[in-house]
């Protein structure tokens, strides 16, 4: 007896979805991808149709080919996944796209929901701004509604001397502004949820962020906060009806947890899971979409993940590194780019914190 291949579509075709495609290929799966960029990383083990994501005939050309869809980042055109989920499945959903590629709908919800976030308002003006600085108070962030990721789109403001100049930075286009949150550190929780309803987590992550750009990662096994984080990411599963891996970051504050975004994704604070979890984030995601069980997020050692911004140190002195795994996503070198990363394991934290300050020397 024979079964057909399950085909998924992957709306770009970035280091995320070369994982999600490297993830998927030992189980059976086979994956397409729909990139502007013809030298996209994803495109060596996927078919590529190289095309914008609005392009209607590329849209139709890769709707055909494929059984159902997901996508790598959120700044996918909402017309272009609602055009294709007419037409065959989508996952996660439309909605959970939509709100989240809005930072005002996100909070708005998070506040629906009863999670936890910082005090917020929307704003469309300096003179909007300027008010909006007088109710929330400073220090505040103030970051465009949509197309925000790694930093971009946000600029905090420490005196009322440095509103004009943030106002300028956002170009004039739609913003939030967010209370500035003292907290003790930042953490997030990957959770990935079936067709039929499953769900499971991942242990938390507490990550360290350097203009915007998250540099490293630590996987934090029994975590204090893990329940309360499962318990909050539970409440936007259970919402959607989702499908798929979603990241719920969060702030620690004095023993508290509040909602800083989400990403209906798979997400950089869990690619950890690769080497450090029974089966990763980009396994259980595919796994999810394509109807098929979940694996396990229970952690098989302690670990840690290194980002690669910029530029790649050289394979040999990374692996020279007891425990360490090189991803190398084959990108071209640009400031700022996100090049590759690395994952440390061990047996114990001790371990895992010296390679991980070898690692961090390599940078």
């Amino acid at each position: 007896m024979t079964t057909k291949t399950t085909t998924i579509g992957i709306l770009g075709a970035g280091q995320l979805a070369r994982m999600l495609a490297l993830s998927g290929i030992p189980l059976g799966l086979r994956f397409v991808t729909l990139d502007p960029a013809p030298d996209a990383c994803a495109s060596v083990v996927s078919t590529h149709i190289v095309g914008d994501y609005g392009d209607r005939e590329k849209l139709e050309r890769f709707a055909g080919m494929v059984d159902v869809v997901t996508y790598e980042f959120e700044n996918v055109p909402a017309e272009s996944v609602s055009y294709l989920s007419e037409r065959l499945p989508v996952y996660p959903s439309p909605k959970a796209l939509a709100i989240s590629r809005d930072r005002f709908t996100e909070k708005s919800l998070f506040v629906e929901l009863g999670i936890p976030t910082p005090k917020f308002l929307a704003v469309g003006s300096l003179d909007g701004l300027k008010l909006a600085v007088s109710e929330i108070g400073l220090p505040a962030v103030l970051k465009t509604r949509t197309l925000g990721y790694d930093g971009k789109g946000q600029s905090v403001i420490k005196s009322d001397g440095d509103v004009d100049s943030a106002w300028a930075l956002a170009g004039g286009a739609p913003c939030i502004l967010e209370a500035f949150v003292p907290f003790a550190r930042e953490i997030s929780v990957v959770a990935v949820r079936g067709r039929d309803g499953e769900a499971r987590f991942y242990p938390i992550g507490e990550n360290t962020h350097s203009g915007g750009i998250l540099r490293h990662t630590i996987c934090r096994l029994g975590d204090p906060m893990q329940s309360v984080a499962e318990g909050l990411a539970s409440r936007l599963l259970e919402h959607f009806d989702y499908v798929g891996v979603l990241a719920l970051e969060l702030f620690d504050v004095d023993g508290d947890l509040m909602a800083n975004e989400m990403a209906p994704r798979v997400h950089n604070t869990g690619h950890w899971s690769i080497e450090g979890a029974l089966a990763s984030q980009f396994e259980n995601h595919v796994r999810a979409v394509a109807g098929l069980p979940l694996g396990g997020t229970e952690a098989v050692c302690h670990s840690a993940m290194v980002n690669f911004i910029g530029a790649m140190p050289a394979a040999a002195e990374v692996l020279r590194v007891d425990g360490a795994h090189l991803h190398d996503y084959g990108k071209a070198a640009r400031a700022g780019r996100k090049l590759g990363h690395a994952t440390v394991c061990g047996e114990g934290e001790e371990a895992v914190t010296v390679g991980l300050g070898r690692l961090l020397r390599l940078l």
